[in-house]
């Protein structure tokens, strides 16, 4: 048997300290992540507002974007303001409404479609909503395509084959070239916005989106509306100035 003093002594020279605790690692014991939780953010509240924040910011450069062609239009506008109503009076009225009656509606659905998917709706009634929005979304393009059709048959496509037998040629010109710019840059960010939506309608038919993970939809949504947007400027603008014209 060990002495008492020897105890002492081999205590003296190697002390015992506590047993080491094992350090886990951050978020052991805490809930899962979401399974589309990217790892860079802490959680969905947070990839929510940077991915919304993302889209404002990018939406901000296209207002600039098609601010530049506005102030164009208002610059030659105001040069010859007759010439631009004349050659705004070629232009159909009841396409132009019927395409802001399209594009309006379009909007709507798309905010349904949003809503479906904050609340956890059937993956049929999201998908009905998206797909709604992108037969009326077709439906705008198809007019676009028909109008377009009529500026080449009747040659007041700007170029060397433009003809105006109006009283300002020059200022249709200018007038059609800022129409096409400007409807055309238009129509394309609208096939943009077709194929994000077809996109957004394959994860919605997968089940993708609930009350926990719809910011695909959200952020899609604010594109969409702003391309209506722009067209409800684009509209008066272009259609609606020359409509009290009398030549003469």
């Amino acid at each position: 048997m060990r002495s008492a003093l020897s105890e002492h002594v081999e205590k003296e020279q190697f002390p015992q300290y506590p047993a080491p605790v094992a350090i886990q690692p951050a978020g052991t014991g805490h809930a899962p992540h979401h399974p589309y939780l990217q790892h860079h953010f802490d959680n969905m509240a947070q990839q929510m507002e940077a991915s919304t924040l993302g889209m404002w910011t990018f939406l901000v450069t296209e207002i600039m974007f098609f601010g530049g062609l506005f102030m164009a239009y208002l610059v030659y506008r105001h040069q010859s303001p007759q010439g631009f109503q004349e050659a705004s009076h070629h232009l159909d009225v009841f396409w132009g409404t019927l395409n802001t009656a399209l594009l309006i509606i379009s909007s709507l659905t798309m905010a349904l479609a949003v809503r479906a998917a904050q609340t956890s709706q059937k993956p049929k009634t999201q998908v009905m909503w998206l797909v709604s929005t992108m037969i009326l979304g077709a439906g705008f393009l198809g007019i676009k395509a028909i109008e377009y059709t009529e500026k080449f048959r009747d040659h007041i496509v700007p170029g060397p084959y433009f003809h105006w037998e109006g009283l300002y040629p020059k200022p249709a010109e200018q007038f059609y070239s800022l129409y096409f710019a400007m409807t055309g840059l238009h129509a394309l960010h609208m096939v943009i916005g077709l194929g994000i939506m077809t996109v957004i309608t394959v994860m919605a038919w997968k089940k993708q989106f609930d009350g926990e993970y719809y910011t695909p939809v959200e952020v899609a949504g604010l594109y969409w509306h702003f391309v209506d947007i722009v067209w409800i400027f684009l509209f008066p603008l272009l259609y609606l100035i020359g409509r009290h014209y009398h030549a003469g």
